[in-house]
């Protein structure tokens, strides 16, 4: 069994070593000519068309899901499909982007021909250059491999590896000339904690009925009692003018009686934190989580207009899923 388990463990790292070299050989790829067919995608007024077979196929849908998450528009259209009605998804706007490995596959060589004849400029990914993409495109990513990571040179594997790496620098790219944000990638992520995570506010998720606070000059006791009946862990400290003085958290009066203090005498003003953490409540809750966490404490105040406007606790921010 040891001696199996050994096998298996040399085979594993010899595939990750071999798709590793031809990963870090990918940047002699990115050459001018490859910034001419990024900057064709970049003025595309319709979509970026996507299309191959087999494995090639899958990392083109993959492609389209990541163009269409970061700003830029995409259909994934199977090359065997096309000649069979689905080549109306091309618009006359449209940039067709092949996927290959041999850039000589039979259902992209009979597709060819009515894309370039619809007058669509065509983008190829390919590991051949003498090929039929190759020859015909009007421009080509020539994506070497030395060989696959298959011990028989045969399942695509390294090929793969590479266009998905290939296909994430171009997406990535294009989402940067875009000036695409962290805002608009969260408008098209609205679902999920991903989503959650760079959307929901503050004022979203804080219960603003339950607003705990005291004047400087109330007896502990009754900031005692004040944090216990709202159930968040603190109270906060205003003056006469609302504005706010401080916080009192149920560490504070835990570190007062461990130091022996007469509960009968002392007022919210002598125990309170005058330097409370607080957050406005149009930022965003991964922002308030990250405070409490940067601080190990449980509770922000929460601020509209610089007034007092509630406490963002952190289970508030866990029930949402956001982390």
């Amino acid at each position: 069994m040891k001696n199996i388990i050994e096998n298996l463990k040399k085979y594993a790292l010899e595939t990750i070593q071999t798709e590793s070299r031809a990963v870090e050989a990918l940047p002699s790829v990115v050459d001018d000519r490859f910034g001419e067919a990024v900057a064709l995608m970049a003025g595309c007024k319709g979509r970026i068309v996507v299309s191959g077979v087999g494995k090639s196929a899958i990392i083109g849908r993959k492609m389209v899901a990541t163009l269409n998450s970061t700003g830029t528009c995409a259909q994934f259209l199977h090359s065997a499909d096309a000649v069979h009605g689905d080549m109306g998804m091309i618009g006359p706007d449209d940039v067709v982007l092949f996927i290959s490995k041999s850039g000589n596959t039979d259902e992209i060589k009979r597709l060819f021909p009515f894309v370039k004849k619809m007058g669509n400029p065509v983008v190829s990914i390919v590991s051949c250059r003498d090929s039929f993409l190759g020859a015909h495109s009007d421009y080509l990513i020539y994506v070497p491999m030395e060989r696959e990571a298959c011990p028989n040179n045969l399942a695509p594997t390294t090929s793969t590896t590479l266009h998905l790496v290939i296909c994430d620098a171009i997406a990535m790219a294009l989402s940067r000339s875009k000036g695409f944000s962290a805002e608009d990638f969260g408008r098209f992520h609205p679902g999920g904690s991903l989503g959650k995570r760079l959307y929901m506010r503050v004022e979203d998720v804080f219960d603003k009925s339950n607003k705990p606070w005291v004047a400087e000059d109330v007896p502990i006791k009754n900031a005692i009692i004040t944090i216990s009946s709202h159930r968040l862990g603190a109270t906060v400290v205003l003056g006469e003018d609302g504005a706010l003085k401080g916080i009192i958290t149920d560490g504070d009066v835990r570190r007062m009686i461990e130091n022996g203090k007469d509960i009968n005498t002392l007022k919210a003003r002598d125990i309170m934190s005058r330097t409370p953490k607080t957050v406005d409540k149009s930022a965003l809750a991964v922002d308030a989580l990250r405070m409490m966490e940067t601080n190990n404490i449980t509770s922000v105040v929460v601020l509209s207009d610089g007034q007092y406007a509630g406490l963002i606790h952190i289970h508030d921010v866990m029930r949402e899923g956001i982390q």
